[in-house]
Parts: C-alpha cells; sequence; structure tokens
C-alpha cells in the first residue's frame, strides 16, 4: 500500500505586471506520494488548489529544460526533482537567479537568449557544400558529446556568480556551444571570429568557480569549454606572432 505524507511548499510568488506586488512566500500543504516529483506537485497545486500559479514545463522528461528552478536552495528541474529526495517535509521553490521574474516561477529568458544567439551556434562552412553528408569519427564526435547534451535550461547561467555582478558577461551556456562548434570537425568558423569572445565578457571573464558545472542537469562542463577556448586564443595569438595562417 502507497502512503501518502504531507508535504509544506513554500512558493516565492510575484508578478511583474502588478508594480505594487511586493515578492513573498505562499505557503501549500499537500499531500505527496513516493516517486512524486516537484513538477508534479506544481501540476497538482494549479490544477486543484490555487490556479493563479505560474511555472513553466513541457516534456516532463528532463529533455526540454523549462522547468529550471530553485529547489531547496539548489538549482535543478523540477520534473527530474522528487520530493521525497531532500529529507524534509518543507521544500521552498524560487525562480532561476540572474534574470527577471515576470510572474512566480517564470523568469524572462530574453538575455539568455541573446548571449546564445551571440556566438552563431551553428555550422560555418566555407568550403561548398557537399554531395553527401560529412561523415564523422568516432574520436571527432566524442570530442563534441558533453556539450551536445546541453538543452539550454539556463541552469547555468542562474547559477553564474559573474552574470550576478555583470549581466553584459555571455554566460557559460554561450561559451560552452561556442566550444562545441569550435571542436566539430566539419565546423570552419575563422580564427576571427574567437575575436568576440577575447575580453572580460568572454572567455576571460569567468572566475572558475564550478557553480556551473554544480548546476547543470546534463552533466555539461560549462568551464572546460571556457578554459578550452582560452587556449584556443593563446594558440590564435601564437600563430599570428609566427605568421602561421589557419
Amino acid at each position: 500500500m502507497i502512503t501518502a505524507s504531507a508535504y509544506t511548499f513554500k512558493i516565492l510568488r510575484t508578478d511583474r505586471k502588478k508594480p505594487d506586488d511586493t515578492p513573498r512566500f505562499q505557503t501549500y500543504r499537500v499531500k505527496v506520494i513516493p516517486g512524486l516529483t516537484v513538477l508534479g506537485v506544481l501540476n497538482r497545486i494549479r490544477d486543484e488548489i490555487d490556479g493563479t500559479l505560474s511555472f513553466r514545463s513541457s516534456c516532463r522528461s528532463a529533455v526540454c529544460g523549462s522547468c529550471a528552478m530553485v529547489i531547496n536552495g539548489r538549482i535543478d528541474l523540477a520534473c527530474r526533482t522528487q520530493a521525497a529526495s531532500f529529507g524534509t517535509n518543507t521544500i521552498i521553490l524560487e525562480p532561476l537567479p540572474n534574470m527577471e521574474i515576470v510572474k512566480d516561477l517564470v523568469v524572462d529568458m530574453t538575455p539568455f537568449w541573446k548571449m546564445y544567439e551571440t556566438v552563431k551556434p551553428w555550422l560555418i562552412r566555407k568550403s561548398t557544400d557537399p554531395e553527401k553528408e560529412i561523415a564523422q569519427s568516432e574520436e571527432e564526435r566524442s570530442r563534441i558529446d558533453q556539450f551536445i547534451n546541453c538543452i539550454l535550461c539556463a541552469s547555468c547561467y542562474g547559477a553564474c556568480p559573474v552574470i550576478a555582478r555583470d549581466p553584459e558577461y555571455l554566460g557559460p551556456a554561450a561559451l560552452a556551444k561556442l566550444e562545441r562548434f569550435v571542436l566539430d570537425s566539419r565546423d570552419e568558423r575563422p580564427d576571427i571570429l574567437l575575436d568576440d569572445v577575447n575580453n572580460e565578457r568572454g572567455v576571460w571573464g569567468c572566475d572558475t568557480v564550478l557553480k556551473c558545472i554544480e548546476a547543470c542537469p546534463k552533466d555539461v562542463r560549462p568551464t572546460d569549454s571556457i578554459v578550452g577556448l582560452r587556449k584556443a586564443l593563446v594558440g590564435k595569438k601564437a600563430r599570428r606572432l609566427f605568421g602561421i595562417k589557419k
């Protein structure tokens, strides 16, 4: 027989459309059965208790990344986090940091997407398009595997202390995506495109405190990508110094 336990959920509530709406925690008591996720609880609250509660969700399978939030002080996906996994019957839910709150657990992702688009996250080719697909070896593919796993949930963006003090910093997700294409054997982007991140708001702004790695639900290591881009920039400078063309 499955036994349900009573849990207290404290959710940060606010509404940007109401200037006088002071952020406050609202408490809900919900019975939770083993295996129920935080997203499952949120759906129950919205459907059965309070229809005004706002949050994002889509796939419920840790693929779309839309339900990223702060759960008991840790950034994670609500759809993959079981309510009973914390060892406490009180769970506090807050929106992702470093982005403006739209309503409740929904944040404005515009700055995140702006930085993402800045790095031109697509294959750039100079050669004539081939008649068939461009084959990759297992070794070539393995170099980009972890970065392909990124689901653009913005968890790393929310966890980044650099963005907290400098909103113009590109952020770990954008830089990880750039490294994904720099390492791709099919990509032919010119060296000059790396100049766009050769500054304090690019690869040299990272504090390397690994908060982005800790927050990523897909085991992407954005800090590794930033280190890789720094090495690429140093290599580029050396090629220029010795007159070597790529």
